[in-house]
């Protein structure tokens, strides 16, 4: 695949983001750890990544402004273009020695995504995509999975843990979901959620509580695959609600009136 400057510039900075997150990956339990808050770690990796990622970007494209989620928003000259980076997704299995995490960049403009990155450098799998060009992993193009029924269907999510989220309405929406599927999934980080459901992986994906910086790449990704991604009201209202359903056209749908059975009071 054709990739455009731009994109190379994303894929540049994940790449050597990745091999310090890949190294420090490998001696797990000699990282210095910090908590933010209850059941949320941040480790001395994930702001070396983030470091690398703002000054590959930075230098690429000095007008740009961040939306990072260490240092939160960085004001550019350029107020359209805007880089939404999340150094590390998935941080509490990069931690406990599990090799599913992420690196996720997007690039805004006018806010909407037009590009985007997420990269696992262990497994070393490069999802990209760009507005009206495609999804691909490793130059492979990409597409959402062909099943019309949920019944047929895997569908990924995320678990909210201590500390977060509403956990008995996140119970109700999964005993509903579990009932009218074949599967439910959960990996750990929303941005290879989504990248895999560009790839066809999961039929479809659903979390609560998210953040721009979780999702931002993965949105676009699954839109370049010929999927769908709304909220769970199945409106484009993501960063209000921070709800995000996902899945091809049969299964977005079929999810949407899944969980709202579990949302409508009895």
């Amino acid at each position: 695949m054709a990739r455009s400057p731009l994109l190379n510039v994303m894929v540049a900075a994940a790449r050597k983001a990745g091999r310090g997150l890949t190294r420090d990956y490998g001696e797990v339990e000699n990282l210095q750890v910090s908590m933010k808050g209850p059941g949320d770690f941040v480790s001395a990796a994930d702001k070396r990544a983030e470091q690398v990622i703002h000054d590959e970007l930075k230098k690429a494209r000095p007008s740009y402004g961040f939306l990072m989620e260490e240092r939160g928003v960085v004001e550019g000259d350029d107020p359209q273009h805007i880089w939404v980076v999340d150094p590390l997704d998935g941080t509490t299995n990069f931690l406990h020695g599990i090799p599913q995490f992420a690196i996720s960049i997007g690039l805004e403009k006018a806010g909407q995504p037009i590009a985007g990155v997420i990269y696992n450098p262990v497994t070393d799998e490069l999802f990209t995509a760009e507005r009206g060009g495609g999804a691909f992993l490793n130059d492979r193009r990409l597409r959402v999975a062909g099943r019309r029924e949920m019944a047929d269907s895997v569908i990924g999510t995320g678990v909210p843990h201590l500390g977060r989220g509403d956990h008995r309405a996140y119970l109700a929406e999964l005993q509903q979901v579990m009932a009218n599927c074949s599967g439910v999934r959960r990996v750990g980080s929303a941005a290879l959620d989504l990248a895999w459901t560009a790839a066809g992986r999961f039929d479809g994906f659903w979390e609560n509580g998210l953040s721009p910086w979780d999702i931002s790449a993965g949105i676009l990704m699954v839109r370049e695959a010929g999927g769908y991604v709304t909220d769970v009201n199945g409106k484009d209202k993501i960063a209000e609600t921070k709800t995000v359903v996902a899945g091809n056209e049969h299964i977005h749908r079929q999810l949407i009136d899944t969980l709202q059975k579990a949302r409508t009071p009895r």
